[in-house]
């Protein structure tokens, strides 16, 4: 009497491969945004990522959105809404070096504020059909030194600038994260 034969065990091995994949992706997903919540827009038209254990706010005339750390509350993450010409994109602004320079002077350090700025990276990516600016600045204030990471896109005559600061201290520790946080920030509509 001979052996059994089973049947292709071909279909089964592949089966398992998949799966084993599938784990492996859904898993490394998750990890590449463990420690991020999800906001999204009331009006449903932007997206991003924040820290977990950071908490929205209020501010009047002001950002937006403000979302600032517990822990370590110098730390924050900052959305403004400024109106443009309809018609315009971001590479009528000027290139990300240009307005990375613009926003250094009249947001980030503008004269008489006591803050000193240099731009120290600009980079252009597009994602999604947008054009976006990412910055990073280091700021010096009479009595410490900051870090920030910014991203600037336009879309239906709005201009949106994200930016996440923190103190030159911590920068080390929060780089990724940070520009995790930047670099998730999208156009839902």
């Amino acid at each position: 009497m001979g052996l059994p034969t089973s049947p292709n065990p071909l279909p089964r091995l592949r089966a398992l491969l998949a799966s084993l994949l599938l784990g492996v992706v859904l898993a490394s997903c998750s990890a590449a945004a463990a420690g991020l919540n999800s906001f999204q827009s009331p009006d449903g038209r932007y997206a991003f990522l924040y820290p977990t254990g950071w908490t929205r706010v209020q501010v009047s005339g002001g950002p937006q959105v403000v979302f600032h750390d517990l822990i370590n509350s110098d730390e924050t993450l900052s959305l403004v809404i400024s109106q443009v010409d309809g018609d315009d994109d971001l590479s009528q602004l000027g290139s990300a070096v240009a307005v990375g320079e613009r926003l250094r002077r009249t947001a980030i350090a503008p004269e008489g504020s006591g803050r000193e700025a240099t731009l120290v990276e600009a980079r252009e990516r597009d994602e999604a059909g947008h054009t976006f600016y990412d910055l990073e600045y280091s700021v010096h204030l009479a009595d410490r030194d900051r870090h920030e990471l910014a991203t600037v896109v336009v879309d239906r005559g709005r201009l949106y600038t994200l930016a996440a600061s923190t103190n030159e201290v911590r920068w080390p520790k929060v780089k990724e994260l940070f520009d995790q946080v930047i670099r998730s920030f999208s156009l839902l509509v």
